[in-house]
């Protein structure tokens, strides 16, 4: 007997959220029965796809209460609407970060744990099935044992993006927007990051929050890492350009993030395993054998995985807890920038 859909609402219609409405639409396991957001253009998008349209969860709720829903709103709403799909029972994917901050975003990971209702968060890259190679190489051993890390994440973005407001306030520069996937991908391949050091400019466009930083991170493997982020940076090397994940970037033939091993040493996205022909010895040539994978787009699968929690058939890939101890590194990172000291997360 073929499952019914899983029926869900996205919250927010914002460009991340527009994205969700359409992997939603495009999956067999899911239904879109609803767009949450008070916008008059959030109406319109839910009128010509026919579905129902809500201002509010609330008002969702008195009327069809979905099987699930997916929270891509500001960041700084993103607890207080948590918290009330746990209060309704509903599992709910939430967009990274899960909170604008640790103690709120704590909360509610207790709440949902409490409760017994799955949070999954919206850190996509685990879901690519080059991150999954990238993870099982190391698992493996062919590194070895791993020593070092990079990631850089190199864009330029236009002065006209800064034209909406809350991007060049507080909390919007790219080490909450964008690196934070990257500390979240390092974490997941390299082992949980116990102190951090860092630095940060805004020297380039002079907004209150950075528009560049370098990071230091130390795990508790031993392993040692570095990062460095910018948006003013016109480069071939970061995520959104190396990996295909979306066809609005032009993509480049680059990686941008390498992890080193006594035995070997892995490029990511483009999977290049280098290791030595012979021996490890710095005179000895090396030479790379790249992975094959099959391509994937991580927000379908990661749709797929929220509705395969909300029938119990699965876990989350990334949980609610897991994306509290990603924040967790990236509000030391930001604590250690503003007092240059070294902060142990």
């Amino acid at each position: 007997m073929t499952e019914h859909p899983v029926r869900l609402a996205v919250i927010g219609a914002g460009a991340i959220g527009r994205r969700h409405i359409a992997h939603v639409l495009a999956e067999d396991c899911a239904e879109l029965i609803a767009i949450v957001d008070p916008a008059p253009e959030a109406q319109a998008l839910a009128a010509g796809m026919s579905v129902a349209w809500y201002p509010d969860f609330a008002a969702m709720m008195t009327h069809e209460p979905p099987d699930g829903v997916i929270i891509a709103t500001p960041n700084r709403t993103h607890v207080a609407l948590g918290l009330e799909a746990v209060q309704a029972g509903l599992p709910a994917l939430i967009e990274k970060p899960i909170g604008d901050d640790v103690a709120p975003a704590a909360r509610l990971v207790e709440a949902a744990e409490k409760a017994g209702v799955d949070l999954l968060v919206g850190h996509h890259r685990r879901h690519n099935p080059l991150v999954r190679a990238a993870k099982g190489t190391i698992e493996a051993g062919r590194l070895g044992r791993l020593v070092a890390a990079h990631a850089t994440y190199w864009v330029h973005k236009p002065d006209a993006y800064f034209t909406v407001a809350w991007r060049r306030e507080a909390g919007a520069g790219p080490v909450l927007l964008n690196l934070i996937h990257d500390v979240d991908l390092l974490r997941y391949l390299c082992g949980e990051v116990v102190s951090v050091q860092a630095m940060e400019s805004n020297a380039r466009r002079g907004h209150p929050v950075e528009d560049t930083a370098v990071i230091l991170l130390r795990f508790a493997s031993g392993v040692l890492g570095t990062m460095t982020v910018s948006d003013t940076i016109v480069s071939p090397w970061g995520w959104d350009v190396t990996a295909g994940e979306n066809a609005a970037f032009p993509r480049t033939a680059e990686s941008c993030h390498f992890i080193g091993g006594t035995q070997g040493s892995l490029t990511i996205p483009h999977l290049d395993v280098w290791h030595s022909k012979t021996r490890p010895d710095w005179l000895e040539p090396v030479e790379a054998e790249c992975l094959a994978v099959v391509a994937a787009d991580p927000l379908a699968l990661q749709v797929r995985n929220l509705c395969d929690v909300v029938r119990g058939a699965a876990q989350p890939v990334v949980s609610g807890r897991e994306g509290l101890a990603t924040l967790k590194v990236v509000a030391g990172i930001k604590q250690a920038a503003a007092t240059g000291q070294v902060v142990t997360v």
